[in-house]
């Protein structure tokens, strides 16, 4: 009982943070349309904290869904690094051609380590929390939606807890991730000369409509041939292996809830939620998730030994 209460407590601390941040913080409230897509926002966020509740209620006798002081702490300290980071990236410093706000966001790492290290609520929170705290730092607007896709990334990448022997079934997780990503890559070969609506010109400070680049249709397919090397190059560091394979799927997943959750909100059309938003953030997500979460995985190991636990 004590186990189902925090995790309901930290679902509705999520719920509470992302309403207040709403209608107290996104500068966009505003606007009519924005305003007309509140209680389809609000519908999403309700839809993915049940998904996050679901999967807790399907595997509750683990115990990487307890929540103790440590696991607080760590989601206070996750939520503000995730924030501080995503602020640094998003639109600030890289900006990519899509139909929404989407920025290279390298911090993406961070919800996916402190899922992977120190369970899925604490990757849940901080992925959540820290993406409401970045935008509203950015001052961009709010897209609770998107907080919640985040949240999911982390969870799901701290799915990877649930089993003792994290060799199980993470053949299975990346040939999910691969059916998943060729998938998302064929609806960009179908429309590879989507416009995006939003495309932002920071030289010339104008919006235009920008088809995607090769690149970027074509990133997630290589942030998976990295997730894909990854695994088999690190097969000797399962910590390494697990965190690459199991955020890679939390990235699909999460970031897919969010892009696919704007046909609803925002009226777009499938193929402009998966060519539009959900590859240019998916992919560079990946690419990341690739490189820097075996940097953060081998850090934090050492820094473990070094303490002697």
């Amino acid at each position: 009982m004590k186990k189902i209460l925090g995790i309901v407590i930290a679902l509705l601390v999520v719920a509470a943070i992302i309403v207040l941040g709403v209608y107290f913080i996104d500068p966009n409230l505003d606007y009519p349309l924005d305003q007309a897509t509140v209680p389809m926002r609000f519908l999403f966020v309700g839809i993915g904290l049940v998904i996050a509740f679901v999967i807790y209620l399907a595997t509750r006798k683990n115990k990487a869904w307890e929540i103790g002081t440590r696991e607080v702490v760590w989601m206070a300290i996750g939520a503000a690094l995730y924030a501080v980071f995503s602020w640094l990236f998003n639109g600030t410093v890289f900006v990519v051609p899509s139909v929404s706000q989407v920025a290279l966001r390298p911090a993406i790492a961070i919800p996916m380590f402190f899922g992977y290290a120190f369970g899925p609520v604490v990757g849940f929170f901080s992925g959540a929390v820290g993406n409401m705290f970045g935008d509203a730092l950015t001052g961009f607007g709010l897209s609770p939606q998107w907080s919640i896709g985040n949240g999911l990334v982390g969870m799901i990448a701290g799915l990877a807890l649930l089993y003792p022997d994290k060799k199980k079934g993470l053949n299975t997780v990346l040939i999910t991730s691969g059916v998943l990503t060729l998938l998302a890559t064929g609806v960009y070969l179908l429309y590879p000369a989507l416009a995006n609506m939003l495309y932002y010109s920071p030289e010339e400070n104008i919006f235009g409509d920008q088809q995607i680049t090769l690149l970027a249709g074509f990133s997630l397919l290589i942030g998976f041939i990295l997730v894909l090397i990854i695994r088999f190059a690190f097969g000797k560091n399962i910590d390494v292996a697990a965190a690459v394979t199991w955020g890679a799927l939390g990235n699909i997943l999460g970031i897919g809830f969010a892009a696919l959750s704007d046909i609803w909100i925002n009226g777009f059309p499938f193929a402009v939620a998966i060519v539009g938003e959900f590859l240019p953030a998916a992919g560079p997500n990946m690419i990341f998730a690739a490189i820097l979460l075996p940097f953060l995985v081998v850090g934090y190991a050492a820094v473990q030994r070094q303490s002697g636990r």
